[in-house]
């Protein structure tokens, strides 16, 4: 069962948050924490990991915390769930074909292939911004 851990659903919340508010606006992290319900502990861990791959700046000291890195129409789902989540992957034949011993001639590992190939872009079709509510 390929499944999104809480860590990805938290990045996502987390992130979602960000994209709503202005892309200059700077927003405390127990702010954005508490709108989402999510442990800021465990939010400032996915947002550090976020700022080394540029999907968040964070700034430090007073008046510190985080804003999105980029507009939120230049950041895919794909990108967020890849940075906590890894790689999309069905089954790990996709990934290491050479690893399985059958994979020249498994009639399932195509389907594999199809499925990573679709959820991908399924996510890399919907950006932040398409996310946001608008209240």
């Amino acid at each position: 069962m390929m499944e999104l851990t809480r860590k990805g659903e938290y990045a996502i919340r987390g992130i979602v948050y960000l994209a709503g508010k202005p892309i200059d606006k700077v927003c405390l992290l127990s702010d954005i924490a508490a709108a989402v319900n999510v442990p800021p502990t465990f939010l400032a861990k996915i947002f550090q990991q976020f700022s080394k791959i540029g999907l968040v700046k964070s700034f430090r000291g007073t008046g510190g915390g985080f804003m999105l890195g980029r507009p939120a129409e230049s950041i895919t789902l794909l990108e967020v769930v890849e940075a906590v989540e890894g790689p999309v992957i069905p089954n790990r034949c996709v990934v290491y074909p050479s690893n399985c011993e059958r994979s020249e001639y498994c009639n399932v590992h195509p389907v594999w292939k199809r499925v990573q190939d679709e959820v991908r872009g399924v996510l890399e079709g919907v950006t932040l911004k398409e996310l946001i509510i608008e209240k």
